[in-house]
Order: structure tokens, then sequence, then C-alpha cells
């Protein structure tokens, strides 16, 4: 009851004191800007399609795949889970290498069993992957794996294309909290009722 009192309040100031163009105009600007999920894969899809056209990323995914794994992983989700969202629980390891190319890291991706700085000397050293990887007592393949982490972070090619997206993420997580900040304040219910009333609904 107190929050419904304090909504109709909210719509009392919004038609009474306050001329409802200069509330209703802002409201519907801000409701412009608010992108949702497919809206922002289909702006990170376009960025990869750049990525994948100059050949600068070779990955059995497609964009709009490479675009919903970026989402994904920014909402928390874990390799199998963003290979399960696309379709096939067997695109972990896919999912995995695609995101480290993408320098969309893990702390987990970085605990490896020896020094960094050890393993980079063993692979300037001349040595194959068989000799280090046996050196270090681990794999071949989890050998390519670290390898592959370490290149990639050290690599800048794709940095001016990570930038963008960092920035359409961004803009999705500022959309997010204006929008909670909207609910959470009480506003949205009276912001439409406004909005219907300009309209000439009531």
């Amino acid at each position: 009851m107190a929050e419904d009192t304090r909504k109709q309040q909210l719509l009392e100031l919004f038609t009474t004191i306050t001329n409802k163009k200069t509330i209703v105009e802002p409201m519907r600007k801000v409701h412009g800007t608010l992108r949702d999920r497919d809206a922002v894969e289909r702006e990170i899809a376009l960025i990869m399609r750049e990525i994948l056209d100059r050949g600068y990323f070779k990955t059995k995914l497609a964009p709009r795949q490479l675009a919903k794994l970026v989402v994904a992983y920014y909402d928390g989700k874990n390799d199998t889970e963003i290979a399960r969202a696309l379709g096939d629980e067997k695109l972990s390891k896919t999912v995995a290498r695609a995101r480290v190319r993408l320098k969309l890291f893990r702390e987990l991706d970085f605990k490896m069993p020896f020094d960094q700085a050890e393993m980079a000397e063993l692979l300037d050293s001349g040595k194959t992957m068989k000799e280090i990887s046996e050196e270090l007592d681990i794999s071949p393949s989890t050998l390519r794996e670290y390898r592959h982490v370490i290149d990639q972070q050290r690599d800048t090619t794709l940095d001016p294309f990570l930038e963008r997206i960092r920035d359409v993420m961004e803009d999705r997580d500022l959309s997010e909290m204006m929008t909670r900040g909207v609910a959470n304040d009480g506003l949205s219910e009276a912001i439409d009722i406004t909005e219907a009333i300009d309209m000439g609904e009531f």
C-alpha cells in the first residue's frame, strides 16, 4: 500500500506540478537508448565479422556465436555453459580457445603448475613441445593451452576491436543499471502511466 501511495504521489507530481512534456519526452529518449540482448549481440557480431574477414582469428564459431560467447562470458557463464548455450556442449574447448583469443581471461587460465618465466625460457630454447612438456611434467596438449594463453595475452592485434566490444558491453551494463534504477525507485509504472496520459489514453 505504501508503494502504491508513493507511485500515486509521483504521478501527481508529473501531471500537476511539472509540465508533462518536459518529463515524458526525456524519459522516452532514455527508453530509446536501452538496448536489449539481441541488439547487443548483433552489434558485437558485426565487430566479429570484421575480425574474421581480416583473417585475424580462425575459429569454427560464426560471428553471432562469438557475440553470444562474449555476452555469456560477461554474464558469468563458464565455458561448458557457453557451449551449451550455443547448442553443443562438445564445443567447450572451442569456446575456451576463442575466449582466450578475445582476451576474455579467467583466473584459472593463469593457474599453471610452474613459473611462467620458466615456460617462456623453455619455449625460446628451441626445444620441442614434447621435450618441454616432459620437463614441466605436463601433457603436450596442456602445454599448448598454456602457451595459447600467454601468446594471446601479449598479442595486441585485436586490441582495437576488443576495445569496441568492451564499449558495447559497458553501454549495455549502463543501460541495465538505468533500467534497474528506474524499477527500484518505483518510477517505471508511473512513467508508463504518465506517457499514456500524455497520449490521451486517460
